[in-house]
This record gives C-alpha cells, structure tokens and sequence, in this order.
C-alpha cells in the first residue's frame, strides 16, 4: 500500500515533511536536455528505469529522445509498462517459470528484450514464449570487465546467438556489453581505458557473428560514468543511462572532462533537524532507512562546513566537517532544532527504493507528485 505523501502541491519546500524524496525539476530537465545535446543521432539512448522506478519520469527520458527504458527485473518492468511505456528491455537475465511465465505474458503487450548469458536460458526463455505464443528480443550479454554476469567474448557469444536464432519465438536482438565497473572510476583516462578494453571485445564478437552470416543489429550498453566513451569508439548502437538524470554524491567524485557532459544534482533527501544533545551534533531524522550509505554517506547541500558522519536506522549525525574547533565554527554553525536541510544521496539508485513519492519542486514550491510505482518491484 502507498503511504500518503509528505507534501500537497503548492507548499513551499520548507515546509514538506521529512524525511522525503525532492526532485529539483529544473536540475532534472537540464540533465534531460544535456544528455540529448550530448549524445549524436545514430546513438540510441534507452534510458535505466532502475535508477528512478517512475514511468513518469521514463515518459520524460523518451520526450527527450529515448527509445524506450531498461529495467532489471520483470517487476520493474511490469510497472513500467502498466505506467505507459511501450518498449522496455529487462537488461538482466531472468531465471525460474514463474518470472519466465511474467516476462512472456508482458511481451504479448509491448515490445521487450531481455539478456541471456547460458544456453539453458534460452531454452526456457524459449518455452516460455512458445507456450504464451510471445515473440521477445534477446540479447547476448558479454562479460566486458564488470565480473558479475555475462559470456566470454567470441565463439561461447556466437554459440548462444546461434541457439536464440534457432527458436521461432526469440529474435536475436544483439549484444549487451555493460561495464559497471568503469563508471565509477575517478580519472577520466582510466575509465576510458577500461572502456576501451571492453570495445576489443565487442568488435571481435560482432566480427565473429558476421562472419557467420548472423546479423548482430544492436550493440547495447554503457552508463552515466562512460557513456560518452562508447560513443567516441562507435562499438555501441545504443546507450543505457540511469544516474544522469539525478546525479549523487559518489559521481559527483568523479573527475569529468569533455567528452563527458557535465549533469547537475536533482535529487535530495529533505530531513530535519530532530535533537541537539550537545555542541558537538545534531541529529537528522534521516537515517539509513532514508538514505543509502553503500557508496558513502550523503552529503550536505549547500552548507559548507557541516558533514553527514553517520548514521543508523532513523537517524543521522550531522557534525562540524572540520571538527568541534574555532576554524570550524567559524565557517560554519550546527542548525538548530527543527532546521531543515537537504542532503545529496551517496547513491541514487537504492535510496529512491526507500520513498513511495517523489516531491517535485521548483523555486521553492512543490509543483508535482510522482508516485514511486516500483518500488520495491525486486522479482
């Protein structure tokens, strides 16, 4: 059940409860813009539903030129097609009848595309589809450096592209080659190595398929970290963004240089100052049930001097950034209780998890409700 959401359209934003999910439209829209100027016309972009879980926003993300979204599980999917987006690729393998039984029964009512990386895959993906009388598209993923899913490049990547093409219920859609691993590495040169490394791999695949007479229509990949990088080599037909469009506190330490555009912070956690026990601190009543710490504590919006420390399930300490010392008050002061202030999520992605509602403000004022439809969508 979706709980009632923090705020009414028209409140100022100091006066939305806490904690909630704001999205700064005007930020969000740029990074909407910035990406389209950035990437040429015969990239696609498919936009990364995981980050944001909110059709609302995915209708955005294809107004601004995507060809559709990518989701990583079937419930993601489902609620993103139920939201009103007609072209989703589920950019992960999909194992078990049940989830098999979901994905064949969606793909009877819009364009889907899923990954595989074993010939059992196939042949229950396969099954699947015959018996709901489903067509899908299916892409090999290729294991490109992020060790986690994925085939060997070359001949074990042709041999499941010639097994899908065997099956008159699956289309042999092409190649995922997704680097996660690149995204967050600091220095612009090493992540374009690392993306670099992964092109050799692509073009040898899709090399090896030509020669053996199957067309490989779409190379599919990338995220916000690299995906300029896969343009410039042009070993990728299509790009998978998610973060972009929010941006966190762990890109933001990213170093960034053309040609990766810059994006600006649209997401924020709004918590309230809840206790002042001392000198030394005060207590948020955003803990780690209101923002993710995977990747860093969060940091502090617009005031400097002040550092999130730490944090447990419903609250957070919030410290001078340079110690309980004279240097430090006298850039910066601990708020007084009842403050509001807005925090910049280390990571984007699972913090969004934890909210029904995304407040959308602009100057100040909540212009918008988004419902969070899937969140939670984890099978």
């Amino acid at each position: 059940m979706t709980v009632r959401a923090p705020a009414a359209v028209g409140m100022r934003l100091e006066d939305v409860d806490t904690p909630a999910l704001i999205l700064d439209l005007d930020a969000f829209e740029t990074n909407l813009k910035r990406l389209a100027q950035a990437v040429p016309h015969r990239v696609r972009v498919r936009g990364h539903a995981k980050t944001h879980k909110c059709p609302e926003i995915g209708k955005r993300q294809i107004a601004a030129g995507a060809v559709g979204l990518c989701c990583q599980k079937v419930a993601e999917a489902e609620a993103m097609v139920e939201g009103g987006i007609n072209d989703v690729l589920v950019s992960n393998e999909v194992v078990g009848a049940a989830k098999l039984e979901r994905l064949a029964a969606l793909a009877r009512r819009a364009k889907l595309g899923v990954c595989v990386d074993h010939a059992d895959q196939v042949r229950d993906l396969a099954a699947a589809m015959q018996r709901a009388g489903a067509h899908i598209d299916v892409y090999v993923e290729l294991e490109v450096g992020m060790h986690r899913c994925g085939v060997a490049p070359g001949e074990p990547a042709l041999a499941l592209a010639r097994a899908i093409q065997g099956s008159p219920s699956l289309r042999f859609a092409g190649l995922q080659a997704y680097h996660g691993r690149a995204q967050h590495l600091r220095l612009v040169a090493e992540r374009r190595a690392a993306i670099r490394a992964a092109a050799l791999s692509v073009q040898h695949t899709r090399a090896m398929l030509r020669e053996a007479g199957l067309p490989c229509p779409t190379v599919t990949g990338a995220g916000s970290g690299t995906f300029m990088f896969e343009v410039e080599l042009e070993a990728w037909d299509e790009i998978q963004p998610g973060s972009y469009v929010f941006m966190d506190a762990d890109y933001a330490r990213n170093e960034w240089a053309p040609p990766m555009p810059r994006f600006e912070h649209a997401l924020f956690v709004l918590a309230t100052v809840m206790s002042r026990p001392g000198p030394e601190a005060a207590i948020l009543d955003a803990g780690l049930k209101a923002s993710s710490v995977d990747s860093g504590m969060p940091g502090v919006w617009q005031r400097p001097g002040l550092a999130y420390t730490r944090a447990s399930d419903e609250h957070g300490w919030l410290e001078l950034a340079g110690g309980n010392n004279a240097g430090a008050q006298a850039s910066a002061a601990l708020p007084a209780l009842g403050d509001k202030l807005l925090l910049v999520p280390g990571h984007c992605d699972p913090t969004v998890n934890l909210y029904d509602w995304y407040v959308c403000v602009r100057g100040g004022v909540v212009e918008a409700l988004w419902p969070i439809t899937a969140r939670g969508a984890l099978y």
